[in-house]
C-alpha cells in the first residue's frame, strides 16, 4: 500500500514534482517567501516554513549570516525533500 503521505523527495522521485517546482520552493525559502502551504503536483500540498524550521540543519544554515548561496540552497532543498507531503 502507498503511503497516504509520501516525502517531497518521493514524489519528487516518481516525477509528481519537477525540478523547476523543488527550485521555486527553495527560491522561496531564500528570498523569505514562504506561504503556510505550497502546492504541488496531484492534488499534495507541503508546508514549507514548517519543514525547514523542522530541520536542525537547515535552521541552523540559513541563520548563520556567513554562510554560503550553495550552502544556503543545499539546506533548504534537503528540509523540503524530507518533508512529509499532505493532501490539499
Amino acid at each position: 500500500m502507498a503511503d497516504p503521505n509520501p516525502t517531497v523527495g518521493e514524489l519528487f522521485k516518481a516525477k509528481v514534482v519537477t525540478h523547476d517546482d523543488l527550485n521555486a520552493l527553495v527560491d522561496a525559502v531564500l528570498g523569505g517567501r514562504m506561504e503556510e502551504r505550497a502546492e504541488l503536483g496531484e492534488g499534495d500540498t507541503v508546508d514549507v516554513a514548517a519543514a525547514v524550521k523542522a530541520n536542525a540543519f537547515a535552521t541552523a544554515v540559513l541563520r548563520d549570516k556567513t554562510s554560503t548561496t550553495g550552502a544556503r540552497r543545499t539546506a533548504a532543498r534537503t528540509a523540503i525533500l524530507r518533508a512529509r507531503a499532505q493532501k490539499a
